[in-house]
């Protein structure tokens, strides 16, 4: 749907120059948004190596390790329908670190991994199940410390003060967080009443 609205407002843009008889600007315009677009992934690339080196290093460290035993029982408490020491608890723990950190990018594969481990214990394949609906929840309303994705947009664009969104970017993924933990919470409870 979302690839027919954008088909939508491209035809329309290409029409509307057309007529008015300035294609040459959408010509421009295609060229200087492909200019921007290089340019912000390459400033994106570095901050996110960075913060994937950072990572890696925190990894190694047994950084990660401590933070997933800090989340354990946040987990436990999120998904008591899976298993403890199901490799699906692994891969949330892990995906849930990577988006408290910022790192969004890292958190997708590790995210991937714990769906595909969340459906190997769906009884219904053709359903998500109770967990992975929250784990989805979760991941698009993740707390997040550091927004670097953000931060390094910032930069790229010359911010006087890139990092200056960290506080207000904190108060509003809590708020997100808390909000869906809520909301899945209750279809959670309307799920198990309708099932019986």
């Amino acid at each position: 749907m979302v690839n027919l609205i954008w088909l939508f407002f491209i035809v329309v843009g290409f029409v509307v120059a057309a007529i008015q008889g300035n294609i040459e600007l959408v010509t421009a315009a295609v060229f200087d948004g492909a200019k921007t677009g290089v340019t912000v992934c390459f400033g994106l690339i570095s901050i996110l190596v960075f913060w994937l080196g950072i990572m890696r290093i925190a990894e190694d460290a047994g950084l990660l390790q401590k933070l997933a035993k800090l989340l354990n029982p946040f987990v436990r408490f999120l998904f008591p329908s899976i298993p403890a020491d199901h490799p699906a608890i692994g891969y949330i723990m892990s995906n849930m670190s990577a988006n408290i950190l910022g790192l969004g990018n890292a958190a997708t594969p590790m995210g991937i991994r714990a769906m595909q481990e969340l459906q190997k214990l769906n009884s219904n394949k053709e359903v998500a199940s109770p967990a992975m609906c929250t784990l989805l929840a979760l991941n698009t309303s993740s707390i997040t410390l550091i927004p670097t994705t953000l931060i390094a947009i910032r930069m790229n664009y010359h911010s006087l003060n890139p990092a200056e969104i960290v506080g207000t970017t904190l108060l509003a993924t809590i708020i997100s967080t808390m909000a869906a933990i809520l909301v899945d919470r209750w279809y959670r409870r309307r799920y198990e009443r309708l099932s019986y």
